[in-house]
């Protein structure tokens, strides 16, 4: 059997997750004696210094026989969270209209001013 022919095999259904910079990969997969079973894969995109990109991954795996409690507890978890905080997202970069708020902007434009003279070297032509 080829490597494609496995891969098929294997991946019974899919359903991805796009949440920012992370995707979550929720696939049913089948064991070589062919029952199923669950991976959930995180994957974050990372931007390096030189505008390039990596993503690191993260898999579990979920078998049948912990299904229900791993639902329960889910459940529960996610429950609890909303019951506690609601369902709105707290942090401000999460909000769609975020823009970064300074508190005094004539602050902040005069030490972005005083850094560049601090980078600035001046230089009479008499000196050279």
């Amino acid at each position: 059997m080829s490597n494609n022919d496995m891969m098929e095999k294997e991946e019974i259904f899919s359903k991805v997750l796009r949440a920012g910079r992370r995707t979550y990969f929720f696939d049913v997969r089948s064991t070589k004696a062919d029952d199923y079973y669950l991976t959930i894969t995180e994957s974050k995109k990372f931007t390096n210094d030189d505008g390039s990109f990596h993503y690191k991954k993260h898999k579990i795996y979920i078998y049948k026989e912990d299904f229900s409690e791993f639902k329960d507890i889910l459940s529960e978890m996610t429950e609890y969270i909303i019951d506690e905080k609601g369902d709105e997202v707290i942090s401000e970069r999460h909000q769609k209209d975020f823009k970064k708020d300074y508190e005094n902007e004539d602050i902040s434009e005069e030490i972005i001013s005083n850094k560049s003279l601090e980078s600035f070297t001046d230089i009479e032509f008499d000196d050279i």
